[in-house]
């Protein structure tokens, strides 16, 4: 087995200026030995939480993008990522970014886990305990997502998983398995929740408060096809009445763009369960900034994939496009870039003069709406159609603009109310998405689904669940999860590309693990394997 420099530590010590692991050890215990009170615990956990994003990274990754053409520009990262390539470049949006501050952020972790114990683990501490154990197994999460492979509990003991450190300064010398992974992550969430105690968060929502830590809880098990446990952790969030932490999106419609997104990611709105600051230039690419137009989010995409596509909630009867969201009406852009005010960019100067700073988002990475969707999901993997279509239901209310029947079009505007029977006959008038479109009229909301360890049986489960990942794919368009979704689902889609032949992600692709930084390859790490390269944990 191959030996390497700490990984616990190697991440801290990239992020201090390249300095050497042992300088930074050096200094470790002096640093360690001052967080010895609940104060300093508390103050150290505001550094366990990522101040990076993989939204930019995974939404090239994903088919929420597309080529407008070598008329327009793109950056060196930006290529790479929408190619499926590995990426070389260091800035904020890049995987040796990600990588260096999810384990960074670990060791924060990790440090303020060690200092509770060495208070003797007082139940006084239980709340930041709690908060250490979630941002580990958070950052830990991130990084599956980002480096690893949908799980597959039929894959999870020869699929790779990464280095978990849980004691600062000690050296975790292999990847494991995913299924350890998993099992690290799912002991940290466990060990987290009957510690929960939101007293000593002043603002709670950029930490680790009740309801984030259970919403965080049921997407993990969703992921980890614990169906019971994902709905059971949804509804301490959902509570009786979920409209209680969504969206109200009448209060969105009549408002500018910049309006609408500071409305968006208020800390005051209901539905935002957590907001999370991040150094990232997504806002910038998003709202088709001229160095980043070639691949993006365009009128093709908006009118064929995403806002405006042929939905069942569309009273068009599938004819023609729809605009029942409202999201739907919350568009801005060219036909080259389309955008949803929903991750802008905050410009941070650090030189006025000089026009020079930092581009940041404000993410929203958990939401009662998504929730509420994990919640549907499990149900329909469930079995349990008829709950799966009540959240659903509860979800088109919120999300739909009433509209006149379109049987009779008079009488009173209303939601359209999904059944299973109405789901089944929609779809079955649908012809499923061709992987590598012919036209634009190949291109459609219901795709062939390749499940990774999971099945879905045709019919009532697969027409919930088409239009749940679609529901899902129009709400969290920038943060990620449509990514994820893909490689859960094994959903087969194209990469079109100008003067090339076109790119196709396959189910299983091995690329949907993204590439490690090429410096922890370097220092000894194993590297994700490539299509003909041989799957080992030796």
């Amino acid at each position: 087995m191959k030996k390497y420099i700490k990984l616990s530590t190697i991440a801290l010590a990239l992020s201090l200026g390249f300095t050497s692991c042992k300088d930074y050890l050096d200094r470790l215990p002096d640093d360690r030995a001052e967080v010895n009170n609940t104060e300093k615990v508390t103050s150290l956990l505001v550094s366990a939480y990522p101040t990076h994003s993989a939204n930019f990274l995974l939404w090239m990754s994903s088919d929420n993008v597309e080529d407008n053409g070598k008329l327009y520009t793109a950056q060196p990262n930006q290529i790479k990522m929408y190619r499926w390539e590995d990426v070389e470049t260091e800035g904020n949006d890049d995987p040796r970014s990600l990588w260096n501050d999810c384990y960074t952020r670990i060791g924060s972790a990790n440090i303020a886990l060690e200092a509770i114990a060495a208070q003797g683990d007082p139940a006084s501490l239980n709340g930041q305990k709690a908060e250490a154990l979630l941002c580990r197994a958070f950052a830990m999460f991130t990084l599956s997502n980002i480096f690893c492979m949908a799980y597959d509990p039929t894959k999870a003991e020869k699929y790779m998983g990464l280095p978990y450190p849980k004691v600062s300064g000690t050296s975790v010398d292999e990847r494991g398995t995913m299924k350890e992974l998993y099992e690290n992550i799912n002991a940290d969430i466990e060990a987290a929740l009957p510690l929960l105690d939101d007293n000593h968060l002043s603002v709670p929502k950029f930490h680790f408060n009740t309801k984030t830590a259970y919403a965080f809880a049921a997407r993990f098990n969703l992921y980890y096809h614990q169906y019971d446990k994902a709905i059971d952790y949804a509804t301490k969030v959902l509570g009786s009445n979920p409209l209680d932490v969504m969206r109200d999106y009448t209060a969105y419609v009549s408002l500018s763009y910049t309006d609408m997104y500071h409305m968006y990611v208020n800390s005051g709105e209901k539905a935002n369960l957590m907001l999370l600051p991040a150094y990232s230039i997504l806002g910038r690419v998003s709202t088709g900034s001229t160095n980043y137009r070639r691949f993006n989010h365009n009128m093709k995409i908006l009118s064929y994939e995403t806002f405006w596509a042929i939905a069942p909630w569309s009273n068009s009867n599938a004819t023609s496009g729809s605009n029942t969201l409202y999201l739907a009406h919350r568009q801005w852009g060219t036909d080259q870039y389309v955008f949803c005010p929903t991750q802008l960019e905050e410009f941070e100067y650090t030189d006025k003069t000089g026009n020079s700073g930092y581009a940041h988002i404000i993410d929203t990475p958990f939401t009662g709406d998504e929730t509420l969707l994990v919640r549907a999901e499990a149900y329909a993997l469930k079995g349990d159609f008829t709950n799966a279509l009540a959240d659903m239901n509860t979800w088109m209310s919120t999300n739909c603009v009433p509209a006149l029947p379109y049987s009779t079009w008079s009488g009173t505007k209303t939601t359209p109310t999904l059944t299973a029977d109405y789901l089944n006959d929609y779809y079955s008038r649908m012809s499923y998405a061709e992987v590598t479109p012919t036209t634009d009229r190949a291109r459609t909301i219901r795709k062939v689904l390749h499940p990774q360890g999971f099945t879905v049986a045709e019919g009532t489960q697969e027409s919930l669940v088409q239009l749940i990942l679609h529901m899902r794919r129009v709400m969290n368009i920038y943060n990620g999860l449509r990514f994820q979704d893909l490689k859960r689902y094994g959903i087969e889609f194209t990469h079109f590309i100008e003067g090339e032949d076109p790119r196709v992600f396959k189910a299983g692709d091995l690329r949907g693990a993204i590439q490690l930084p090429n410096d922890v390859i370097n220092a000894g790490l194993p590297a994700n394997p490539r299509e003909g390269d041989i799957i080992t944990n030796e």
